[in-house]
């Protein structure tokens, strides 16, 4: 019996109207780009030092001297959390002119009670200036951002089974608009705590439309073309929207305006509802036959080709709508000993990719150099990266590829922690290879886990897998917290961890060139570990107990 790819072979693979999707739909990741990572410049950190006011009447040599100076690695700067007493302070100034005179250093130190002074010279505003999230509560910019992660943690728990019941076009527009609407709302928060809330609205239609996009191409796109769409398509278009966020947050420096030209970006994708169609295979599937066959005989039109008489017959239809019905249960995924290690193993793997990601992007402000140059190199570098991601999918082995590419790229980021201070531009020259070899290792890690997994519970996998690397990109804003404490720290970590997960994927069989597995059964087995021995079942005692017993076993009891 004919399956789906098989009914609408006459479409051909790679006509007029497959371009145009292709087009569009990759066209539509550009804002998970362009607004995605907003929040290295919306949560940006400047320069700050303790306020002294100006109502004290104290010289400016004295108000130079109110703040202590402290060792930051091999530099000496002013505090940003204490300052000396003002009450003493003042006692001095009014007797003595000349502060050089005294050692300050043994004044009794106070937190900055009268709030802070922020530089200007790059930043005229950031929710970090606006709310002062800084010293004692610097803890609430990161957390900002895990509460945007946390929305795409819930969004891509939903999003699938939104799609599935309401459709894919429907659920790719209206996760757009949420993503645009609250995106706008969010311009006017009045605190940081609205502010936060709304960050994890944004996540959540932010992922939905992502999934998606990637759903609905996946569905009306051929086979030859999936690979390429997964890569080259929707991840490249991701980039491009990436490296255009520095270049607008270079002109725009406030930001309530950066996050309103952001959001307002995703109104241009309105008019795309007139030439994305529903996914035939789901309408199908739904038992909207007509409308998939209108919307099949529209591609044919497009494309040029004629349409067959049929399109289904009455036991194709049965068919599709029986495998419909079939449904499994996360339990699947752990029920046997080799899928259940295959599942860990994945689920650690997506966690660490995702951290280290988002850990280097979100880690821009404290590399050497100009901000905004080292955001559109980082984002640049994806270009390359999601290239040799599709080259290798056609080309290499899966394991060993993966593995080599996630193991050198950590020992590149390990590496930065013995370079100097004064090679700046080396250390950026590693960070931008270990980018990209987790960039790669992001990309070829979709494709895999789809072609280790059987028919029955791919989606699945995928699903659990990529809700489970969420868990990494929550916890990434406080990987780049660290570097506030310690420059080299976010790198060093980040490392360790890719290594380790190129190491956990030798651990995995291969699947390039080897047919797709249908069922749990039919999985390879994974190398390095031993699978348990399962007791016979019933069935087999019932086997044996007919009289096909095993060579030289006397009954049931020495089987």
């Amino acid at each position: 019996m004919r399956d789906y790819e098989e009914i609408t072979a006459f479409l051909g693979e790679w006509g007029p109207f497959q371009r145009l999707v292709f087009f569009l739909l990759s066209a539509s990741t550009f804002p998970n780009g362009f607004c995605g990572l907003s929040i290295i410049f919306v949560g940006a950190i400047p320069e700050y030092v303790c306020l002294i006011p100006g109502n004290l009447n104290l010289s400016q040599a004295w108000m130079n001297k109110a703040i202590p100076l402290v060792q930051k690695g091999s530099e000496v700067q002013y505090s940003r959390c204490r300052r000396y007493r003002l009450e003493s302070i003042m006692n001095l100034s009014s007797t003595n002119p000349d502060p050089d005179l005294f050692n300050v250093s043994q004044i009794e130190k106070e937190p900055c009670l009268d709030g802070w002074v922020y530089s200007k010279e790059q930043y005229i505003s950031t929710i970090v200036t606006e709310w002062d999230l800084v010293c004692n509560d610097d803890w609430k910019a990161p957390l900002s951002m895990s509460f945007f992660f946390a929305g795409v943690l819930i969004g891509s728990f939903v999003s699938g089974q939104l799609s599935d019941r309401f459709g894919r076009k429907a659920v790719l527009f209206g996760t757009m608009a949420i993503q645009c609407l609250f995106g706008i709302i969010q311009v006017f928060s009045p605190n940081w705590e609205i502010f936060c809330l709304l960050n994890f609205l944004v996540g959540l239609g932010q992922i939905s439309n992502y999934v998606s996009a990637f759903v609905l191409g996946t569905e009306i796109l051929g086979k030859s073309i999936r690979i390429m769409y997964c890569t080259l398509g929707v991840c490249i278009s991701y980039a491009v929207g990436y490296m255009l966020l520095p270049l607008v947050a270079y002109f725009i420096r406030s930001w309530r305006l950066l996050l309103l030209i952001l959001s307002l970006s995703g109104l241009m994708y309105i008019p795309l509802w007139w030439f994305i169609p529903e996914s035939p295979r789901w309408l199908m599937l739904k038992g909207r036959v007509k409308e998939a066959e209108e919307i099949l005989r529209f591609i044919a039109k497009k494309n040029g080709v004629t349409v067959p008489d049929v399109l289904f017959t009455e036991l194709e239809l049965e068919d599709m709508r029986a495998k419909s019905t079939q449904s499994y249960a996360i339990i699947h995924l752990v029920r046997t000993y080799n899928i259940r290690i295959i599942t860990i193993i994945n689920i650690l793997i997506w966690m660490i990719l995702t951290a280290g990601y988002f850990g280097l992007s979100l880690n821009t402000p404290n590399l050497h150099g100009d901000d905004y140059l080292n955001c559109f190199l980082l984002a640049a570098i994806e270009v390359p990266a999601y290239t040799a991601a599709w080259i290798f999918l056609q080309r290499c082995s899966r394991r060993i590829t993966l593995s080599s590419i996630l193991i050198i790229g950590g020992a590149l980021l390990i590496v930065i922690q013995f370079i100097p201070a004064s090679i700046s531009g080396l250390v950026t020259v590693l960070v931008l290879s270990g980018k990209l070899s987790t960039t790669c290792g992001f990309a070829m890690i979709y494709v895999y886990t789809a072609e280790l997994y059987p028919t029955a519970v791919r989606n699945m996998g995928v699903g659990v897998s990529s809700m489970a690397s969420r868990l990494g990109s929550i916890i990434s804003p406080y990987i780049f917290y660290l570097g506030v404490h310690h420059e080299f720290l976010p790198f060093t970590l980040i490392g360790i961890l890719s290594a380790l997960s190129g190491i956990l994927v030798l651990f995995l069989p291969e699947t390039f060139n080897i047919p797709l597995p249908d069922t749990i059964d039919q999985m390879q087995k994974i190398s390095g570990f031993k699978c348990r021995r399962t007791f016979p079942s019933k069935n087999h005692f019932n086997f044996y107990k007919k009289g096909n017993l095993p060579h030289r076993a006397q009954n049931v009891e020495e089987i």
